[in-house]
């Protein structure tokens, strides 16, 4: 029995049938990705060399970075751009350890309040601003009603200070979400380890707390710096004299001026200051990982 099981041949198994190669499904997400994005970025590069002369040079180039226009929205989108972030940073980290360490009441509430802020148009909250502080907005008016005078004191938010307001307005949440995950995860007893040995607050704060947010500060900080750099609506909707940023300068120069190899060259600009910032910011934070 056992030879006669032994000498019958093997039958040799069929291959299963391969399937198809990995590569081949992530063909549908790029294919969409070089529809909706890779082609129209490669127009705006294409535009951004060829002047309206004809031809193909880097004359648009040229001319737009010689123009003190140029210039000095560059430096406004920095400065701004910088100083949003430094001010989120703050604010938020302020205002994200009250909401994780301090009890009241409503909590909860506020915290999922800011997931729901955080899908707001940034447009709604300048325009909230507007209905405030204004030139008719409700603090001038009753300051007008009040002093009898021709016009309100608060007069700011059609200067730079005022988009710095609104644009701190708008991304503080975007800083304060991944804090609050990080404060969520630090142990309390900690907290209370650090207290019972006479540690006062701001010391437990300094060197308990802040070393576990590092990660989230420099997460929502390098978000907050790249949407700021790409900000327009806040720009547009507070009508501030003479705050001119990138994005304001292309469509300036796009609708204004129907300078499109112009536009195209500072969108281009634009582009390649985000871009590099986002990769910065990878490699920091590959190395702190590290």
């Amino acid at each position: 029995m056992a030879s006669a099981t032994l000498s019958t041949p093997v039958s040799k198994t069929a291959n299963p049938r391969r399937g198809m190669p990995k590569w081949v499904w992530a063909l549908p997400p790029v294919a969409v990705l070089a529809l909706v994005f890779l082609y129209p970025l490669a127009l705006v590069v294409q535009q951004s060399v060829q002047p309206d002369t004809g031809g193909s040079s880097l004359k648009p180039y040229a001319d737009v970075f010689g123009s003190s226009a140029f210039r000095e929205a560059l430096g406004t989108t920095v400065w701004l751009a910088l100083g949003a972030t430094v001010g989120c940073l703050v604010l938020g980290f302020a205002l994200a350890l009250v909401i994780a360490f301090v009890p009241f009441p409503g909590g909860k509430a506020v915290a999922k309040f800011i997931d729901v802020f955080l899908s707001f148009p940034s447009f709604l909250i300048t325009l909230a601003l507007l209905f405030v502080y204004g030139s008719v907005g409700m603090a001038n008016g009753l300051w007008t009603d009040v002093t009898g005078a021709d016009s309100g004191p608060f007069q700011f938010l059609t200067t730079p200070w005022g988009v710095l307001l609104a644009e701190i307005t708008y991304f503080t949440p975007f800083v304060m979400r991944p804090l609050l995950a990080a404060f969520s995860q630090i142990e309390t007893a900690q907290l209370e380890v650090a207290s019972s040995l006479g540690a006062k607050p701001a010391r437990i704060v300094r060197q308990v707390i802040l070393p576990e947010a590092l990660p989230a500060l420099a997460a929502g900080g390098s978000l907050v710096l790249v949407m700021c750099l790409n900000e327009f609506g806040i720009v547009l909707f507070t009508g501030a004299k003479g705050v001119t940023t990138l994005p304001m300068l292309v469509y300036s120069k796009a609708i204004l001026e129907s300078d499109y190899p112009g536009a195209c060259v500072v969108a281009v600009v634009n582009v390649l200051i985000s871009v590099g910032l986002y990769g910065l910011y990878r490699v920091v934070s590959r190395r702190a990982g590290a």
